[in-house]
Formats: C-alpha cells, sequence, structure tokens
C-alpha cells in the first residue's frame, strides 16, 4: 500500500501560515502609519490642532469669514477732520501762489473722497458738515495769515469776507455732490432710522 502524501509543506520550506521575508501584519501596519497624516501640536494655548505656516497666513492677508478683503473706510469725523485739513492747506497755497480757484477746487475734491469713503452710519454727519468744516479751516488759515499784523481783528474779518465771498461756488458745489452721493449710498435709511429713534421706536 502505498505512503499517503501529507498536506504540509515540501521540505526546504516554511510551513503555509508562516509568510517569509518578514511580509505580514507588521508591514501593513507600517504603511498604515507611514499613510497617517501628521499633526503639530500647538502648545501656546494647551490644544492640538493643524499649524498653518507663515506664508500661508501672510498670503491671506486682512480677509473676512467669507474670505473677501474689507475695504478702508472713514468715520464721521475722520472724513471731517480731512475737509479742514484740505481746505486749510488750500487756502495757504491760494495765499501763496495768487490763485483764488485753489481753495475751491481742493475743497470740491476732499468732499468727492470723504462722501465716497465714510462709512455708511455716518453719511448724515457728513452731509451737513462740509460749510462748517470749511469755515473752521478758512478762520484758522486766516488767523495764521493776520498775525502780527496792526489790527488782527479788522484783517481776520476783511481775509475771511474776501475768502468766503471767492470760494461760495466751490462750497455750494461740494455740499452738493456730498448730498448726491450720500443718497445713493444710504442717507434715507439714515434720515428713517433717525426720525425711529426720535419717535422712540427703536
Amino acid at each position: 500500500m502505498p505512503p499517503r502524501k501529507s498536506d504540509g509543506p515540501e521540505p526546504g520550506q516554511a510551513p503555509y501560515f508562516v509568510r517569509s521575508n518578514g511580509r505580514g501584519r507588521n508591514v501593513s501596519s507600517a504603511s498604515k502609519t507611514r499613510s497617517r497624516p501628521t499633526t503639530t501640536k500647538n502648545t501656546t494655548n494647551g490644544r492640538t490642532g493643524t499649524v498653518r505656516s507663515s506664508a500661508e497666513r501672510g498670503a491671506t492677508g486682512r480677509t473676512t469669514s467669507s474670505g473677501t478683503v474689507r475695504s478702508p473706510r472713514l468715520t464721521g469725523r475722520g472724513a471731517v477732520l480731512v475737509i479742514v485739513l484740505s481746505s486749510f492747506a488750500g487756502t495757504m497755497i491760494a495765499n501763496l501762489t495768487s490763485i483764488p480757484a485753489v481753495p475751491g477746487i481742493i475743497f470740491t475734491l476732499a468732499c468727492l473722497a470723504t462722501a465716497a469713503l465714510v462709512r455708511p452710519v455716518d453719511l448724515l454727519s457728513l452731509s451737513v458738515s462740509p460749510p462748517i468744516a470749511y469755515f473752521i479751516a478758512v478762520v484758522c488759515a486766516e488767523s495764521v495769515l493776520a498775525a502780527g499784523n496792526e489790527g488782527f481783528v479788522r484783517v481776520l474779518i476783511l481775509g475771511l469776507a474776501a475768502r468766503l465771498a471767492e470760494i461760495a461756488p466751490w462750497l455750494f458745489l461740494g455740499t452738493a455732490l456730498v448730498l448726491v452721493i450720500a443718497v445713493f449710498r444710504g442717507l434715507p435709511g439714515n434720515l428713517r432710522t433717525l426720525g425711529d429713534e426720535l419717535n422712540g421706536r427703536n
């Protein structure tokens, strides 16, 4: 009777349940370890998370939560200050160059810029401010020009009268442009809000 062939491995080979060359569960676990993403622990606040690189943070810049960059806006006081300083500089330049139109042109440009850049909530305060801002600027400029002269008050009053007569058309133009731009940017809404507050309907 011939001998039965056993189901075991042939001589010189490892049993079937042993994998050769060290391949097995260790290799699969190592591959999983290599494929697993690494995280960086941020120990500044004791929290674990991924730390963004400085290049990525610098590329984003000043953004909002939606990713859009906010444009700079002037406050109401800042806009009035811009008009005052511009009008003062224009008056001094006009005195040096003897060009009467310089203060009016600079005042009008300042009104256009501030009306376009001021915050919508400050449109109402800006709309009534250009004449007052120019008057403050021209008083300061004429006070500087009249300083050291005999009869300071008389020279100041004469200078103010002459300057306001020259600037009157530009003053109306700049104020009208501010009102027009403010209407398109939401001035009626500010008026309604003011009316509700005055009537006690917050």
